[in-house]
């Protein structure tokens, strides 16, 4: 599973020296695996303590941006804790899942995804 955390890395001082910059995905790292495709949506979303997304797939290249709260991922059949700063990286049609870890609290994250070519209108309800 591939999720990524400033917590891991050491800042790039980057805009003439005026800003610490971590790179959660660097400049070109992901231009092939999204080449020819299309930004799909940017949502911010919660999810209450106790509940869950329904495990899903869809046709894009999915980053869930972890604002605040615990959580577990889950993408196929592996399973990862995240947290406040994780980045995780979801490929195309696999099938993916989230949850607070706690029965109390919630999770609160963004979510972007963009659609690879030839995808057609994706019903996210």
């Amino acid at each position: 599973m591939d999720v990524r955390s400033s917590e891991d890395m050491a800042p790039a001082i980057e805009h003439n020296g005026t800003t610490p910059v971590w790179w959660l995905v660097p400049p070109q790292e992901m231009r092939a695996a999204t080449e020819g495709g299309f930004l799909e949506l940017v949502s911010e979303w919660e999810i209450a303590g106790g509940g869950a997304v329904d495990p899903h797939s869809h046709p894009t290249h999915e980053f869930y941006y972890i604002l605040s709260g615990r959580g577990i991922m889950k993408i196929g059949d592996e399973e990862r804790e995240v947290h406040g700063g994780d980045l995780v990286c979801i490929p195309p049609d696999a099938t993916h899942s989230i949850w607070p870890a706690s029965q109390n609290a919630p999770l609160r994250g963004l979510a972007f995804a963009f659609g690879t070519p030839g995808a057609g209108k994706v019903d996210y309800t």
